[in-house]
């Protein structure tokens, strides 16, 4: 039987990390937290999906990810394709909510570090001021979608903000800041 360390060793999220960081890891989460694998502040809910996406340069090479809260394993990953990181943080959040309500997953969160890609989310609408060419049509595409499946599900699950300056990067973070 594998050990817990063992299994956040073999997890993809911390092949980062050598063997005396993932143990420092280790110390968090605490004993008494046994819903996650993640060494996630006490006030983060486990049963939730954390997104971030990244950008190389802005507008350019855009793409986003889910990350699971209770086990660490990307819950879906998308991209690159052109665009800008503020779309991105926008379609992660999307994206979660309607992977959360094809799932059936009554609870589940959906935690993203951005402020404009949840108020976008609230208003349903990608509020860009990037430039529709033939370059950017295909993501101006999956906008729409995203736009059309926010108003015909406006009962989603939960967004909430990550609170970077508090719990340190989203879980769902690519880790390119410099």
């Amino acid at each position: 039987m594998e050990s817990r360390f063992q299994s956040v060793c073999n997890n993809p999220l911390f092949t980062l990390f050598s063997q005396p960081q993932i143990t420092q890891f280790m110390h968090n989460p605490p004993d008494y937290r046994h819903d996650t694998v993640l060494p996630l502040p006490l006030e983060v809910s486990a049963n939730a999906v954390a997104v971030d996406a990244a950008c190389s340069g802005n507008p350019g090479p855009m793409e986003y990810q889910g990350i699971d809260l209770a086990t660490g394993a990307v819950a879906f990953k998308f991209g690159p394709m052109h665009g800008t990181n503020n779309i991105g943080e926008f379609l992660a959040i999307v994206h979660a909510l309607a992977l959360i309500e094809k799932n059936k997953e009554q609870g589940k969160i959906v935690y993203s570090d951005s402020y404009n890609a949840i108020l976008w989310v609230k208003k349903m609408q990608c509020k860009t001021k990037l430039e529709r060419n033939e370059k950017t049509a295909p993501l101006f595409d999956i906008i729409a979608r995203a736009e059309s499946w926010l108003r015909a599900h406006p009962q989603h699950a939960e967004v909430r903000k990550w609170e970077t300056a508090q719990w340190g990067e989203v879980p769902a973070d690519f880790g390119r800041k410099k």
